[in-house]
């Protein structure tokens, strides 16, 4: 079998990924929602945003300071380049997905009278050079980083989509890959 992940690598992935398919689901269910309900789903997918970064950066210094286990070594070597593509571009987008949001946000035309809380607990900042560029490149600034939050949401479902096909694949010609991220 395999060599497992650490509990923290593990705990990490899982919620980084439980995060990321509640804001798919919000972003996906709020333009069907009731009026009334809109503007707290926003709120929600803006609060798990900035937790799944926090999430992130606390999982890129714990790769950095714990080796992943290595892959079985019957693995041929596209597929462990393939993997270690996958797995850096996933990197980017639980990065990139929360800060142009918080760029978007911050860019937002009303954004200094319509303060954003986490989890509608404590406000939380927006990026303050941004709010005060003058109000035709502030919009220019959010309109250009909505763009990117939705073409780099487009590249969170084609990622998704390979690393669990590969996980899958290698599950089943009995690599027990599941095991080695699952609690």
């Amino acid at each position: 079998m395999n060599a497992r992940y650490t509990r923290t690598a593990v705990a990490l992935h899982w919620l980084i990924a439980i995060g990321v398919i509640v804001n798919v689901t919000l972003a996906l269910s709020w333009p069907h929602a009731a009026d009334e309900q809109v503007r707290p789903m926003i709120d929600l997918h803006k609060s798990v945003g900035i937790t799944i970064l926090g999430l992130a950066i606390m999982r890129l210094l714990w790769r950095a300071t714990h080796k992943p286990p290595a892959f079985a070594i019957s693995y041929k070597r596209w597929e462990v380049t393939v993997a270690h593509i996958v797995h850096w571009l996933l990197y980017f987008v639980i990065f990139a997905m929360p800060l142009t949001g918080w760029i978007m946000d911050s860019g937002y035309k009303d954004a200094a009278t319509h303060p954003m809380f986490l989890y509608g607990l404590f406000e939380w900042p927006r990026i303050g050079f941004i709010m005060h560029l003058d109000p035709a490149t502030r919009d220019r600034v959010h309109d250009l980083f909505g763009e990117a939050h939705e073409l780099i949401a487009w590249l969170v479902f084609a990622l998704f989509a390979l690393h669990v096909a590969g996980a899958l694949k290698h599950q089943l010609e009995g690599h027990k890959e599941l095991q080695r991220m699952l609690p």
